[in-house]
């Protein structure tokens, strides 16, 4: 236990990183200037992400039938209708039948009317239509309607291909690089979907845009990560996901207003073209500069970082910095499986973030199914998750990350709990359950995500979000596929199951607060091994004085031991001597 206490209190103090950190200023003008930096983008990817909610606003059409207007162009379009398309018994208009055309004039339609009927063979017209979506630009109706579903899962096919593509190009290439190739696809594949001619030009942009999005996502939380320390780093993270919400309201503003949905993408994703300016602002992680050999590099980033904070980098502490064994460290996707503790946390967190995944779009499913306005899901949600978020500052502080994760999740469950055993007659309580588990489901997502990146070793820790992010995927595709099972009670059932199934691995994990990032495999076994002993974690303290008085007290008491191993040695020797002395006294006798 002695041992391990040493070892962890020079893992600490080996973070030659940290104590750059530290002399450069933890949270100073270049540290608040990045955090901006990353808040920005994310009000876009809400903007972005949850789009194609008012793209399908609902529509009734009715066939084109303006080829009888070549008889009689006078006509009303009300008299037009009732000439040519059915009623139904009720009385109203059929949608998607119209009468066949004849060749007669407008005295006879009127005097014999007309009988047989045809689908619609001109397309469609939608006269009690105010505003222009996708529905009515690319006629998606009788029949076409699953196209809606086709959006949300080739959205959510791009996110989970993108986590698996970008979090490795985010640990081979660096966090600078691909935040801006995340920021070009937005610019393209995002504004750009207001030019689509065609309905799949369309799914193939936003199919590209869910990647630059979860790209952004990943990159921009190991920055973050890299860059900051203690509590800042938690809460700028938590702050980001606060600016996804406020970017949830500000899409639901926009739509309200604006009457065609090209308009939407025109003026919603115009902000993306000042974030090209990242290209001369955006700094480089200096972990993953070291890691990579390009330890100049480093050193010139850390010393903007102190310069801007009016601070001086003694060259003595810089010099010391240095790759571990002085070679590039090198890792790959294999070491998920290889190295076992990291393979027990990937596989916990990949659990967990699946189960908020597919609890969270189940319920903001469930809240369509009961009526609520459109606009209403997206802003009640929206408002109720900038204070979840903030809350989890207060929950980070007091209980540390594995706690913060246990009370959100078991809130979610319990509120899964609750809609599952609910009358469905008590329709406006069971609206509240669904509002307040996406509360609870928010606050995950904010906690998993700081917890998740302080797992994860720098020279993994891109590609192990990414792992994580698309078993989130996985999770929402899941949603969208139970959801239309005919069993109504099965998705939140299996929220619940999948909730306290989450809640109870939750408890394998480590507490990371106030623990050093790990950089490489080495480290991170390390310290994962220092971690799982409970104990040794609880007593751990961080006082300069105390670990000076304790790292003394054990060295003491090692001494002690080797001098006590060295006067028993010694004793034994010398019994070994006499011993011999006596038998060669026997045998000259």
């Amino acid at each position: 236990m002695l041992l391990r206490r040493l070892r962890a209190m020079e893992a600490q103090q080996d973070d030659k990183f940290a104590s750059i950190l530290d002399v450069v200023g933890e949270f100073g003008t270049f540290q608040r200037r990045l955090v901006v930096l990353t808040f920005i983008p994310n009000i876009l990817l809400a903007f972005f992400m949850f789009a194609d909610i008012f793209m399908f606003t609902a529509q009734k059409p009715y066939c084109n039938t303006s080829w009888i207007l070549a008889i009689n162009p006078n006509l009303s379009e009300a008299e037009q209708l009732n000439l040519t398309l059915p009623r139904e018994p009720n009385g109203s208009f059929q949608t998607c039948l119209m009468y066949l055309p004849v060749a007669w004039d407008l005295d006879s339609i009127i005097q014999f009317g007309l009988n047989y009927t045809v689908s619609c063979q001109d397309g469609w017209i939608y006269p009690e239509t105010k505003k222009r979506s996708l529905v009515n630009e690319f006629d998606l109706v009788c029949g076409k309607e699953s196209n809606m579903e086709g959006v949300q899962t080739m959205f959510l096919a791009g996110l989970l291909i993108g986590s698996l593509i970008f979090g490795f190009l985010s640990d081979k290439l660096g966090r600078y690089p691909t935040i801006l190739m995340s920021l070009l696809g937005l610019i393209i594949f995002g504004f750009g979907a207001a030019f689509v001619n065609t309905f799949h030009q369309y799914l193939f942009f936003r199919f590209v845009v869910s990647q630059a999005l979860v790209c952004y996502a990943i990159s921009s939380v190991c920055l973050a990560t890299e860059w900051l320390v203690g509590q800042h780093r938690a809460h700028a993270i938590i702050l980001e996901h606060c600016f996804f919400s406020m970017g949830v309201m500000f899409l639901t503003g926009l739509a309200y207003i604006l009457p065609h949905w090209r308009l939407l993408f025109l003026v919603g994703g115009a902000p993306v073209f000042p974030l090209i300016s990242y290209i001369w602002m955006l700094p480089e992680s200096p972990r993953w500069l070291m890691l990579k050999g390009k330890l100049e590099a480093a050193k010139r980033v850390l010393c903007y970082a102190a310069n801007v904070n009016e601070k001086t980098i003694p060259l003595s502490l810089l010099d010391k910095l240095q790759l571990p064994g002085k070679k590039v460290t090198k890792a790959s996707v294999l070491d998920f499986y290889n190295n076992r503790h990291l393979r027990k946390v990937t596989l916990v967190m990949g659990c967990v973030w699946f189960t908020v995944g597919y609890s969270y779009f189940t319920m903001s499913l469930k809240l369509k199914d009961f009526g609520v306005n459109i606009n209403l899901t997206q802003v009640v949600p929206g408002l109720m998750e900038v204070p979840a978020r903030l809350c989890c500052i207060f929950l980070l502080e007091q209980i540390g990350r594995k706690w913060s994760l246990i009370v959100t999740l078991f809130q979610g469950s319990l509120m899964c709990l609750l809609i599952l055993i609910l009358p469905p007659e008590l329709k406006s309580m069971m609206v509240l359950m669904i509002v307040l588990g996406e509360f609870s489901l928010a606050a995950s997502a904010s906690v998993f995500f700081i917890y998740t990146a302080e797992l994860l070793p720098t020279v993994l820790r891109a590609t192990g979000l990414g792992l994580v992010s698309l078993a989130w995927a996985a999770g929402a595709i899941s949603s969208l596929v139970v959801i239309q099972q005919k069993l109504t009670f099965l998705p939140i059932f299996l929220c619940c199951i999948s909730a306290f199934l989450a809640l109870f691995l939750c408890f394998l994990l480590p507490e990371t607060k106030d623990q050093p990032l790990s950089d490489t495999l080495e480290h991170y076994s390390l310290q994962m091994r220092n971690l799982a002993e409970e104990l040794f974690t609880k007593e751990v303290v961080v006082d300069d004085g105390t670990v000076e008085v304790t790292k003394n007290t054990i060295l003491n008491s090692m001494i002690q031991k080797s001098d006590f191993d060295i006067l028993s040695n010694v004793s034994l020797q010398d019994a070994s001597l006499q011993g011999r002395g006596e038998e060669t006294d026997l045998l000259n006798n």
